[in-house]
């Protein structure tokens, strides 16, 4: 009953997501790494946007099945329903609802950046308090860097420093309009200082509904008693 709970919260939160996700790109002055590489993607094929994010978040899951075999697991199946809730709100949002919105003021277009950025980094803070599952790409990240001994951060950094290089190479190679802008700064500086932020507030109202990973608490415990003794 607890994990329903929580997997429905994560729907919920994942849903949040895909709103953020959809006014960055509406917002049009730029978005994440990854985010540019599948609006870049998008431009060159004519697919949705939020498919594509779909394809490669799923391309991820697959690899970290290769990457992982035996250790690969309900929580990492968990990525593919939530990648493709993620995509379809992306999709439905982004082309539906603001399809016909035009934001021809600059000032208009930063505000709603700024809101959508603090809209992911509440709900992306949630996730990951309540820590049913990671996103794909992370995911993937964690794989990688266990499969190799790499350091983690690094391979995270490799991959957002591949993603900006195909979308130059795309964007410049096709013609396409450019995806990184100065709202890529803007959210490289904050959302994970936001993302902090809610995480240490949201965390002890988890806890209080007994929402929490039950296994990390105990860890978390543990390690506490240690630091006392």
């Amino acid at each position: 009953m607890k994990l329903l709970k929580r997997i429905f919260l994560l729907s919920i939160l994942m849903i949040i997501i895909g709103i953020g996700a959809s006014l960055t790109l509406k917002a049009a002055i730029g978005v994440m790494g990854f985010d540019a590489l599948t609006q870049s993607i998008s431009f060159l094929s004519g697919i949705k946007v939020g498919t594509v994010g779909m394809i490669l978040n799923c391309s991820f899951v697959l690899g970290q099945w290769i990457l992982l075999r035996k250790d690969f697991n309900f929580r990492h199946l968990l990525q593919v329903p939530m990648s493709i809730l993620i995509g379809i709100v992306i999709n439905f949002i982004f082309y539906d609802v603001l399809g016909s919105f035009i934001f021809d003021h600059y000032i208009v277009k930063l505000i709603l950046l700024l809101v959508a950025l603090i809209i992911l980094a509440f709900a992306i803070g949630a996730v990951m308090a309540l820590d049913v599952v990671t996103f794909a790409l992370e995911g993937f990240c964690m794989a990688l860097a266990k499969k190799t001994k790499w350091n983690f951060v690094l391979v995270r950094q490799g991959i957002d420093i591949v993603c900006i290089l195909l979308v130059i190479l795309l964007t410049f190679g096709f013609s396409l309009q450019l995806t990184i802008r100065e709202g890529t700064i803007i959210g490289m500086l904050t959302l994970a200082p936001l993302m902090g932020y809610f995480m240490k507030r949201i965390q002890p109202v988890f806890r209080k509904l007994g929402l929490t990973n039950e296994e990390v608490e105990k860890i978390d415990a543990n390690k506490n008693s240690v630091k006392a003794v």
